[in-house]
């Protein structure tokens, strides 16, 4: 994405990766540390209407009937509100945006996972976020039995619709990812997400900074 000072980093992985500790991790290095302006968001939601789009996929009723086609217009619906309400706005000013899922997600889950073709994703995607591709995307990769376990011991609410899915779901999506991470190595870079959280943070830090800000 060719602006003048903003970036874009997107975060991907399976349920229970690590995400949400790794983005967390990097948001107060950022603003901390390096005094960066950083926003940080996701998907699906972000926005009033995405957060709405996103309860009616995670967590309404009437979502166990969804069909796959209608899964992948919802995402898009609310990763197109996203871009222009806030991510495009945001880089644009020169901010550091950090989303917690973007574009891959719906390759890997609606294109891959759930096996919708290619070319209807692809096209689907490419008119959601119009030219707004992310500088850099962190895939945290850990095996689908590593990923349903962690969510098995997570401390929170009844598991949406998305994490009660089966093994062999998430073995698809963690191939998906890494399928893609190995055709677009200059916009991936993948981590070993069953290591100890600290020493991912360090990992994910140090690409990032000779990615981006090495002439600092």
């Amino acid at each position: 994405m060719s602006h003048e000072n903003g970036i874009l980093i997107s975060f991907e992985g399976s349920e229970g990766c690590g995400k949400s500790t790794q983005i967390r991790f990097l948001a107060d290095r950022l603003e901390d540390v390096d005094h960066r302006d950083v926003v940080v968001t996701r998907e699906p939601g972000g926005t009033i209407i995405g957060e709405d789009i996103r309860h009616l996929l995670m967590h309404a009723d009437s979502s166990q009937n969804i069909f796959p086609e209608t899964e992948l217009l919802l995402f898009a619906a609310s990763r197109a509100q996203l871009v222009r309400e806030l991510i495009l706005p945001a880089v644009t000013d020169g901010k550091i945006v950090l989303c917690d899922r973007f574009l891959d997600s719906t390759t890997v889950y609606q294109g891959v996972a759930r096996q919708i073709a290619d070319d209807p994703v692809t096209q689907i995607n490419s008119f959601a976020v119009g030219d707004v591709v992310p500088d850099l995307t962190v895939i945290l990769d850990i095996p689908a039995e590593v990923g349903l376990e962690r969510i098995k011991h997570r401390i929170s609410d009844m598991p949406d619709r998305m994490e009660q899915e089966n093994v062999e779901f998430y073995g698809k999506v963690r191939e998906g990812y890494l399928h893609l991470a190995r055709n677009l190595p200059e916009r991936f870079f993948v981590v070993d997400g069953e290591g100890e959280p600290e020493e991912i943070e360090i990992l994910i830090w140090n690409e990032i900074h000779s990615r981006f800000f090495n002439e600092d």
